[in-house]
């Protein structure tokens, strides 16, 4: 376990310090830091087990289940065992907190509910807000357009897997990586490394032309797939491998006219850290 944990990192909210680690590529944070900073118990350690013992007797649910013990560093220095909780934990968490400060957190949470029922029943609401979000972010609007663009060839893409015998994860990271490796001869881990990214979304971080040649890839492959009618995970691969191979003789092309190369360090990281990439 301790080698998936990387070192404690600090999150402030309300100018109180939340603890948080990395843990199997996501956040977790610590469940009795976020207690202190929404309750005004003097001892949040307690307030937590008392509130774990209480939703277990009135409703029979164990927050403890949703809670993994990971080592955070303690005033003292040392790095203790600490129950955490994921995003989506700690949101349940959030809602059996009897607190006015819980209140916007549970007012936001039924307002994200609400706009996930509405975009059910009319999808372009989806892709209106996804535009907006990325407006906000300060992204030029001619790369926006491209990039829903590609949400929509991408959305296609998978809803073929889907229905043709790819469903996990897994599965779909697999083949998305035969597409990037025909199209970038990069798997989708290596390219996020060559423009300096984390846990980013890599397609967010794409020039013009990395989004264009993603998208044919992904197209391609739709179309190959469709048209050789294709079931099971090794023939979506062997499409997806000639689907990305497709887009890599396109993107060559590009290169040898053009003499630069499509693949780009650049990315929208903000402030010193996309100073810091684009210096290396």
């Amino acid at each position: 376990m301790t080698k998936e944990i990387t070192a404690t990192k600090i999150a402030i909210f309300r100018k109180k310090e939340i603890r948080k680690t990395i843990y199997k590529n996501e956040w977790w944070f610590s469940v009795v830091d976020v207690v202190a900073v929404l309750t005004n118990s003097p001892d949040s350690r307690d307030y937590w087990y008392k509130m774990k013992v209480r939703e277990k007797n009135e409703s029979e649910i164990q927050l403890s289940t949703i809670c993994r013990q990971l080592k955070l560093k303690s005033s003292d220095g040392k790095f203790y065992e600490t129950d955490c909780a994921d995003t989506e934990g700690i949101l349940r968490i959030i809602q059996s907190i009897p607190s006015k400060k819980a209140e916007p957190f549970k007012r936001w949470l039924a307002r994200v509910g609400k706009e996930c029922i509405d975009e059910i029943e009319n999808p372009e609401l989806g892709m209106q807000r996804t535009k907006a979000l990325y407006e906000k972010k300060g992204y030029p609007k001619d790369w926006i357009e491209k990039r829903l663009r590609g949400i929509a060839v991408r959305q296609k893409l998978t809803d073929e897997w889907d229905t043709r015998g790819a469903q996990t994860d897994l599965e779909y990271a697999i083949l998305t990586n035969e597409i990037m490796q025909g199209a970038f001869e990069l798997k989708v881990d290596d390219y996020k490394k060559r423009k300096g990214l984390q846990r980013e979304n890599l397609r967010d971080h794409m020039t013009d032309l990395e989004l264009i040649i993603t998208m044919l890839g992904e197209a391609a492959t739709t179309r190959i797939t469709q048209d050789r009618n294709s079931h099971g995970l090794p023939k979506l691969k062997r499409d997806a491998k000639d689907g990305g191979a497709i887009a890599g003789r396109t993107r060559k092309d590009i290169e040898r006219q053009t003499g630069t190369e499509v693949i780009s360090k650049e990315n929208f990281l903000p402030g010193e850290r996309r100073k810091q990439i684009k210096g290396n």
